[in-house]
């Protein structure tokens, strides 16, 4: 039982929800980034996609207040849902270990990149409008491809002056947005109702990961706590690229 890799995913899924409830980021990053060294990353979406329509439906209620509107409906969405939709029709032609080896690039990426920002106290600047433009319109693309949008959305509206609240506010809007128009997919494609008898047993693990993240929020040194993230991402990043270079060598030699 112990070797039953959705097993596995199920304590993934739990650590990642603790560290968005401690945090505010990256359960999806995070709990894709560590399944991936054990399932294909394919057959994890129908599963942790839906969760988080479900987390992120909550929350958009509870903040709806202080959704900014003009960013989201003229620079983010359209562009997110465009690269999604192109990312959800590339993803079948790539395959695992390509799906591997460019997940973990982008992990090892954000990760790197948020480190080398803490360490030296970077701040962040805004960039000319048609690139910004570009890296949301990939952004979707990576969240097409495996629900992971976030580390290049966050990059490319850094510069953007909104306060903690707003960011955060409408940046859930699209989680939710783009998650339930992948959820939907997953419907017509037939990949949804299998995956749902997992999808019912993970749901107590959100909850209990939201109660206890927000149990360690107010006693643990969240700087601190960001760095260990961080570290395990970088990590995870580099184990996954040398997962999918494995994969390859070992296709070569078949």
């Amino acid at each position: 039982m112990l070797l039953d890799p959705w097993l596995w995913l199920g304590l993934f899924i739990l650590l990642a929800y603790t560290i968005e409830a401690v945090t505010g980021f990256g359960s999806l990053v995070i709990a894709l980034s560590l399944g991936a060294l054990i399932l294909p990353i394919p057959e994890m979406m129908p599963v942790v996609v839906p969760l988080n329509v479900l987390m992120t439906g909550y929350l958009v209620w509870r903040n709806h207040r202080h959704i900014y509107w003009p960013v989201l409906l003229k620079l983010i969405l359209p562009l997110m849902l465009l690269g999604t939709a192109a990312g959800y029709v590339l993803r079948p032609w790539l395959g695992d270990d390509l799906l591997k080896l460019l997940f973990g690039m982008l992990v090892l990426w954000f990760a790197s990149r948020e480190l080398l920002r803490m360490y030296r106290g970077i701040k962040i600047t805004p960039h000319p409008l048609m690139l910004s433009r570009a890296l949301t319109f990939g952004a979707g693309i990576t969240h097409g491809l495996f629900a992971s949008g976030g580390p290049l959305l966050v990059y490319a509206i850094g510069g953007i002056q909104l306060d903690k609240s707003r960011m955060r506010a409408t940046l859930l809007v699209v989680w939710l947005t783009l998650n339930s128009c992948l959820t939907a997919l997953f419907l017509f494609d037939g990949t949804l109702i299998p995956s749902l008898p997992r999808l019912v047993l993970y749901l107590p693990l959100l909850v209990v990961g939201v109660l206890l993240g927000e149990f360690l929020h107010h006693r643990l040194d969240e700087q601190r706590f960001r760095q260990v993230v961080y570290g395990l991402l970088v990590l995870t990043g580099v184990l996954l690229i040398f997962k999918a270079l494995e994969g390859y060598s070992g296709s070569m030699l078949s």
